[in-house]
């Protein structure tokens, strides 16, 4: 192994400052959801049609979370990192455009399998829409009608993959802005039509077009605009193939859990009405810090480790792995006591309007709460799977996300007897958390030894997450005749201000960096 020979911090800051501009755009783009879901929820609620909506827009997510990201973080990030440098240059971009003619030849074949099969697909996703004709064959139209933007955005994946190859961060961060622009637009321009959900399946195509064109000006403007090869046999090619493999099985497994929870939410007998329009919801505001944050870091550690991985660099490999784990822990737990505190004012704060009744609000807050115990876990997973991946071991993570999705099913049928909805989300946030620990102790495989220190890191944080509770309640209670939003901010403030003050007394890393630098600022 070689030593690194660069200070520590400068990696860190580098990481950080690079964690900050995704973060700004991811920010920027759930923003521009929530108000894109404020509206659905107002036109839609948690009614048929949204259930059919929902149903249907999962579907081409599910095949690019398969195909699409999930390929961009396992295989071609890792592998592209190889071909970087000077050097270099004229194969990287022969890479570049073999991978990508590739990718749309698959895209397209599954795209068309997609649409023929759209009837097979939709009563495997959601058996309970069967006794309701209307609600099938409307989820049926909506599939077969935004399956093309599987295409457009799994392209565009892997055109983020390349810029985040070459440590080009911007236009990738910002360009989902462009798919929730076209939904909000889509939302106002079909009010007045016979059937407006259909006004919104097209402006999910039209904002799938819109990302892709966005993602290939800096991608010419680098000196790597797309042309097709001459040839398709690269041995990149192979390597990324051998490595998609496990992760395809993985990806699939994974998207067999939300199946799984889609199968059960769509059976009101055990559930009740609308359970997959709360699942959808609750699990939106579940993604806000997690997409902000935590994705945001992920893909920026992923060519950091990727690179470190591939110079044998194994002190900076840990270094960078800790300091990602430890910034989870640090975001995730006061985010967690937050929804656990606070999940029904938010939702009614957010969501309850027109369509979006009390009872939507009820059940959404449940999940929400539910889900909230597993947000943790959910991130560490992340960066956790990031590692392997930079490792090239896309094997491992599939193992472990199989044997969750047992548990996850099991636990799924259990909960949801007593809890609902709520079991399901319970189900989900303990399946997470038994992952996190698998992949947490089988990364001594691969001889990787995190900061010892950092289970004493995460005691301190919990402990400073848990004085959170009391302190948001009693401010939630002592403010009654102030509007809930305003009682949601100062309840969310406080606790948060007691965290940053409980964790400079436990001396809590990130605190003590930020007062140090707020001092030196004075």
């Amino acid at each position: 192994m070689s030593t690194d020979n660069s200070h520590p911090h400068d990696s860190q800051r580098a990481i950080l400052k690079s964690t900050s501009i995704v973060s700004l755009g991811t920010l920027a783009s759930r923003v521009l959801g929530f108000i894109r879901d404020i509206l659905l929820a107002k036109f839609l609620g948690t009614a048929a049609v949204a259930d059919a909506f929902f149903v249907a827009f999962r579907i081409p997510n599910l095949f690019r979370e398969m195909l699409a990201e999930g390929a961009s973080n396992a295989g071609v990030v890792p592998v592209l990192a190889g071909y970087t440098g000077p050097q270099k240059r004229e194969e990287f971009a022969r890479v570049v455009n073999t991978l990508f003619f590739v990718f749309l030849g698959v895209l397209t074949l599954i795209t068309i399998a997609g649409i023929v099969f759209a009837p097979l697909i939709v009563t495997f996703m959601a058996p309970g829409f069967v006794e309701e004709r209307g609600k099938m064959a409307l989820t049926i139209h909506l599939t077969r009608l935004m399956f093309p933007y599987l295409i457009f955005i799994g392209l565009t994946s892997f055109s983020i993959a390349v810029l985040y190859t070459l440590r080009m961060f911007v236009t990738a961060a910002f360009g989902p802005c462009l798919l929730n622009v076209a939904f909000i637009a889509g939302i106002f321009l079909s009010v007045g039509l016979p059937e407006p959900v259909y006004g919104l399946a097209w402006a999910v195509l039209i904002g799938g077009v819109l990302q892709f064109l966005f993602q290939q000006v800096p991608l010419a403007r680098a000196g790597f605009p797309l042309r097709k090869p001459a040839t398709f046999a690269h041995p990149a090619v192979g390597k990324i193939g051998r490595l998609l493999v496990p992760r395809l099985f993985g990806a699939g497994i994974y998207q067999m859990s939300i199946l799984v929870n889609t199968l059960c939410a769509s059976l009101p007998s055990l559930v009740g009405a609308g359970g997959i329009s709360a699942i959808y919801y609750a699990d939106r505001l579940i993604q806000f810090p997690n997409g902000v944050f935590i994705s945001s870091l992920a893909s920026v550690v992923l060519p950091v480790l990727s690179g470190q991985a591939a110079s044998r660099n194994a002190e900076g490999f840990n270094r960078t792995l800790s300091f990602s784990l430890k910034n989870v822990f640090f975001v995730m737990l006061p985010v967690a006591m937050i929804f656990l505190c606070l999940a029904e004012p938010l939702v009614r704060v957010l969501f309850e309007r027109g369509e979006f009744t009390p009872y939507s609000t009820r059940i959404t807050a449940q999940a929400l709460r539910y889900y909230a115990l597993g947000l943790m876990a959910i991130g560490g997973i992340k960066v956790l799977v990031t590692a392997f991946y930079a490792l090239q071991d896309t094997i491992t993570p599939v193992k472990t996300a199989a044997a969750c999705l047992m548990l996850n099913a099991i636990l799924n049928f259990f909960l949801m007897r007593y809890l609902q909805i709520g079991g399901i989300a319970l189900a989900s946030s303990l399946a997470m958390t038994v992952n996190f620990m698998l992949l947490y102790s089988l990364l001594k495989r691969h001889q990787v030894q995190l900061d010892a220190r950092l289970g004493d890191y995460v005691a301190k944080v919990a402990a400073c997450a848990m004085v959170m509770v009391p302190v948001m309640a009693w401010v939630w209670n002592e403010t009654v005749p102030a509007p809930e939003l305003v009682r949601i901010a100062l309840a969310a403030a406080s606790g948060l201000a007691v965290f940053f003050g409980v964790g400079f007394i436990f001396k809590v890393e990130q605190v003590v960096k930020v007062v140090e630098k707020l001092k030196g600022g004075a």
